[in-house]
């Protein structure tokens, strides 16, 4: 919205600093900030008031979560929507599509994970939307996301998959491009509600990665980059660095008062916002095959509750000793501030490597 300003510019003045996608982004990022920490305790305050138990826990999970977590209050993800919603709306230009099409997907699976936690706390159960409707939904977004994408990718660019390390190797997908998408956003969107177990877990790893996602945005979005580093030029993708410093301005609004011991839980109305989020951003900046790097943890948490739920149907016994792979873990004595910053660590090795992958060609 404030881009606009720029109309006012005769090129030498203040007004003329909005063109600026960097600067914009740190606006965006500062008004987060500053909306998570405003808005952050009176949040809390009204969900502690309408949910007097809390988020119900599972019975199946660790035994000291239903000690040590009862009773926190549930759905603080509204609390990074709408800093990342208010700062994205206020300093990016609107008149791009990739912005929408990322906004779209981050609302929609927010309205997801929204109705699944209201469920829960209004039953004071732990199961809440079916999960076959959760996935209905979700891949309807994404189907919506993936057609928006192929549409206003350049030509060259539309219905092609980019491999990372190859310089100009493209796959084309044909009409195979939108179900691709579909299950790399509808996949984030999963991977990072199923690492969503412990007290900052999942928003740390989101934060780094969609950091490697924002520098690989802005850097496909530049001519000038793209032919540096000899990836493909992605017109208009520099814009989603202003979303993304707006997640992690969010993202560490929500942090201060969901570390251990937590306030508040994000609960899947940020989860699978955030998840559906990098997947979106990873479509539209061509880099997909790259997502599953730099989110390699939340891979690696899907994978581990796909492979526990396959080989105990088939064996009848356990891979791991509790699925996703944070509770065993859990379950051979780690403490949970060392799952936490060790699994924090292993994002951030990550998402180098992925931004290794724009120069190694």
């Amino acid at each position: 919205m404030l881009y606009w300003l720029t109309a006012f510019s005769d090129g030498g003045d203040l007004f003329n600093l909005f063109r600026y996608i960097t600067l914009r982004a740190g606006g965006a990022f500062f008004t987060a900030l500053i909306f998570g920490f405003v808005f952050g305790r009176p949040l809390i305050n009204l969900l502690r008031k309408k949910q007097r138990n809390g988020q119900p826990i599972r019975d199946d999970g660790p035994a000291s979560h239903l000690e040590t977590k009862s009773g926190t209050p549930t759905m603080g993800g509204v609390l990074i929507l709408g800093a990342v919603i208010l700062s994205t709306l206020l300093w990016s230009r609107l008149d791009n599509p990739y912005m929408w099409m990322v906004l779209l997907v981050t609302v929609g699976f927010g309205a997801i994970g929204f109705a699944d936690d209201y469920a829960k706390v209004s039953r004071n159960n732990a199961k809440g939307v079916p999960g076959k409707v959760r996935l209905l939904l979700g891949f309807l977004i994404a189907a919506s996301a993936g057609i928006w994408a192929a549409w206003v990718h350049p030509a060259e660019l539309s219905g092609q998959l980019a491999m990372p390390v190859f310089k100009n190797l493209l796959i084309n997908l044909g009409v195979f491009f939108v179900p691709f998408s579909m299950i790399v956003i509808v996949g984030a969107a999963n991977a990072v509600n199923l690492t969503d177990g412990l007290d900052g877990l999942a928003i740390m790893p989101v934060m780094i990665a969609a950091s490697a996602l924002g520098a690989i945005a802005y850097t496909v979005g530049r001519v000038d980059f793209s032919e540096y580093l000899e990836v493909h030029y992605v017109p208009g993708t520099g814009e989603l660095l202003i979303f993304v410093a707006g997640l992690i301005g969010g993202g560490l609004g929500f942090l201060w008062y969901n570390a251990p011991p937590a306030a508040v839980f994000m609960g899947d109305t940020g989860s699978l916002a955030l998840g559906g989020a990098l997947g979106a951003i990873a479509v539209a900046t061509k880099h997909e095959i790259v997502l599953a790097i730099v989110g390699g943890l939340f891979v690696v948490e899907a994978l581990s509750v796909i492979i526990q739920v396959l080989y105990f149907k088939r064996t009848g016994k356990r891979v791991f000793l509790m699925a996703p792979i944070h509770h065993h873990f859990e379950k051979k004595g780690w403490q949970e501030p060392q799952i936490v910053i060790r699994f924090w660590i292993i994002s951030l090795i990550l998402a180098l490597i992925g931004l290794a992958t724009l120069k190694i060609r």
